[in-house]
Order: structure tokens, then C-alpha cells, then sequence
């Protein structure tokens, strides 16, 4: 098997974590990745919901120790080869979990928002961290598909025009998911980068992640809620974790995007385009987010 070596930006492959990271200061942390806490929580998606922002707000609170990087994509990049000394390197020493007054009883998590779109992660996780709490935040998915492109524009990785692009991304997905599950080292750089739409079929993934993970170990949040009121949606989230209740005072919105929107028609048209998906997630987790309307 062979694996495709254009990794993006962010995938922990070579650069990025160069930055992050002297050489020495990385070994050093690979030689004692069997001292260092693993992931309490994961924050697995979606991509454009708001997972920046929760994991900033999170990683402010006394309990919570920051990862080296929000992140660290060891379940759906190549990396994962690598085993999980190599994630574990990204996480504090387990001695810091009861060091100091504010750290007792802290915990630590990551937040890479692919997790829960790439077909192999949810069974990678499970083997690797079956009790750990798993975070899923939820955007209207024709506003996500618009962040989406517009984030890709902004990168210089899209060409097209918005309409064109969502015209053919079945066209560039194609064989795609079947190439990645058929080979563990296989990366696919249009999955990840022009699924615009597929990232919004949201009830088939979270039913993959629970079969094999308990509906008592996610916390779904809907994105429009979290930033209409940030305050009482951390509150709920601290208290799915276990965590001590915490104001920040102030909840910024992190990696905000201004983009020009899409025609009253187009959106009608990929409403009702999702309204299936919509209807199934809302059955499925007993909630009704009004993107159908």
C-alpha cells in the first residue's frame, strides 16, 4: 500500500509542527509520551461549527490543560501509523493532572474537526480511548458548506465559484471513501477539502460514531445556540466533563470569516436538499435545530 504525501497545512506532517515544536523539545516529548495524559475529551467536529472557539474557551478554564495544539489529526492523518506515543507527546505530563490547586483533578483534550467526517477515525478512537468524552458541534449545513468553500478560497486551494463547486463535488468525492477505507495510509486531499455538502449529512456520521460509542459519551451542540448565548452552552459543556463551573466574562468568536452570501434561491434549494439529513439527525437526537425552515 502506498500512501499520497500531500498533506495539508495543519496535518502534523513535517512544517507545522516544526513551528510548534524545537526538534530536541519533541523528542523529549516522544521519550516520555508514557508519562503523559491522554485525551479526557475530544472535540471531533464539525468543521466550521465553532470548534476553535469552544476549545479556546475550554482550555481558559483551571481544570483544563491545553494540548500542544487544538489540532492534532493522529486519527485521520497519516500520522496514525506512527502509534500512539506520537499523540500522547502532545498532551501534559500526568504529574501536572494534580499539580497546583487549580489543576487538581484537571483533564486535557484536542479538538481536530475532521474526525468526524474521516471513515476510519470513530473505530481508531474507540480502540484507542473507549471511555473518553467525545464533543460534536452542529452548524446549519448549507452556512457550514459556505464557510467550508469560502475557508478553501481563502487558502488558495478553490478555483471555482461556490455553485460550481457544490455542482461537481460528487464528481471530485468519487471512489474517494472507498480508496481511504480499503487502505489505512491512503490520504485523500478531496475529501477533505471539497466536501462542502457531505460534511452536512450529519445523521449517517453520528450514527457511525455511535455504533461504537454510548450515546452518554456525546454532547451534541447546536452551533447557532452556542453563539447566540456562549455562556449557558459552556456551561453545559463543563458540566457533561465534570468540570467545576466557570464564567469567562467574555466569549470571542474565534477564525470568524466575511464572505458575500448565496442567493434566497440557491439556499432554498440546498435547504431542501437537506431537509432529509435534517429530519433523520433530529429523530436521532431528539432535538429540532429549525434549518428547515
Amino acid at each position: 500500500m502506498t500512501a499520497n504525501n500531500s498533506v495539508p497545512e495543519g496535518f502534523a506532517k513535517g512544517g507545522r509542527l516544526r513551528k510548534l515544536a524545537a526538534p530536541l523539545t519533541w523528542r523529549i516529548c516522544r521519550w516520555t509520551a508514557a508519562a503523559r495524559m491522554q485525551p479526557d475529551f475530544i472535540i471531533i467536529g464539525a468543521q466550521k461549527g465553532g470548534t476553535s472557539s469552544l476549545c479556546t474557551y475550554l482550555f481558559q478554564h483551571p481544570q483544563v490543560l491545553a494540548a500542544r495544539r487544538k489540532e492534532i489529526h493522529f486519527f485521520d492523518a497519516p500520522e496514525y501509523a506512527q502509534g500512539m506515543s506520537w499523540y500522547r507527546a502532545h498532551f501534559p505530563l500526568e504529574k501536572q493532572r494534580k499539580q497546583g490547586a487549580t489543576a487538581a483533578g484537571a483533564i486535557t483534550g484536542e479538538a481536530s474537526p475532521y474526525y468526524m467526517f474521516h471513515p476510519h477515525a470513530h473505530q481508531r478512537v474507540f480502540d484507542a480511548l473507549p471511555q473518553v468524552k467525545l464533543i460534536v458541534m452542529l452548524r446549519n449545513p448549507v452556512d457550514r458548506a459556505l464557510s467550508h468553500y469560502n475557508h478553501q478560497v481563502r487558502k488558495g486551494r478553490e478555483p471555482l465559484d461556490f455553485e460550481a463547486a457544490i455542482k461537481i463535488e460528487d464528481q471530485r468525492l468519487a471512489g474517494e471513501k472507498q480508496k481511504i477505507l480499503a487502505d489505512d495510509c491512503y490520504y485523500s486531499h478531496n475529501y477533505w477539502a471539497y466536501s462542502y455538502l457531505a460534511r452536512g449529512r450529519y445523521a449517517e456520521q453520528i450514527e457511525t460514531w455511535r455504533s461504537v460509542f454510548p450515546v452518554e459519551q456525546m454532547l451534541v451542540i447546536n452551533s447557532e445556540e452556542f453563539y447566540r448565548d456562549p455562556h449557558t452552552q459552556f456551561g453545559q459543556t463543563l458540566e457533561f466533563l465534570g468540570l467545576d463551573s466557570f464564567d469567562l466574562g467574555a466569549y470571542g468568536k474565534q477564525n470568524a470569516g466575511r464572505y458575500d452570501s448565496i442567493s434566497a434561491q440557491l439556499r432554498r434549494d440546498l435547504t431542501a436538499q437537506f431537509r432529509p439529513q435534517n429530519e433523520r439527525l433530529y429523530e436521532l437526537i431528539g432535538r429540532d435545530f429549525g434549518w428547515n425552515d
